[in-house]
């Protein structure tokens, strides 16, 4: 099996803003909904930490990056290299599925225009 360069976790159904939710807003959409038990809420406020302190927000390189009016639909892919930082998703997927909350794994070898790369990351938006 060839692995694509890129994945993506995120709903499968667009938001009212024609988006695809990703795996951490899905999940932070239940805490803001008080839909967490407390181990849930635990683990996300752990890993939230831990990617705050260990994985570059785009938006503080670049505040532009998910700009609506500039980027609209502007979405973060993980480069399939960052093993690290996908494993950790396994974690997230658990909340959603206990929640019956959909999340697909998207792979691809071109999701994109890039506006934002680092060593982890790009960020994409749909090409024209």
């Amino acid at each position: 099996m060839t692995v694509l360069p890129f994945v993506r976790f995120q709903s499968p159904t667009r938001d009212a803003r024609g988006n695809f939710t990703g795996v951490f807003g899905l999940v932070n959409g239940l805490a803001r909904a008080g839909r967490l038990t407390v181990e849930q809420e635990a683990f996300r406020r752990t890993n939230n930490d831990w990617y705050d302190a260990n994985f570059t927000n785009p938006a503080h390189a670049d505040p532009s990056v998910y700009d609506a009016e500039v980027n609209p639909g502007a979405a973060a892919w993980f480069k399939a290299t960052a093993r690290v930082f996908i494993d950790r998703v396994d974690g997230y997927l658990s909340i959603l599925e206990t929640h019956d909350v959909p999340c697909e794994t998207v792979w691809s070898a071109n999701p994109g225009q890039v506006i934002y790369e680092d060593e982890h990351q790009i960020v994409v938006v749909a090409r024209k």
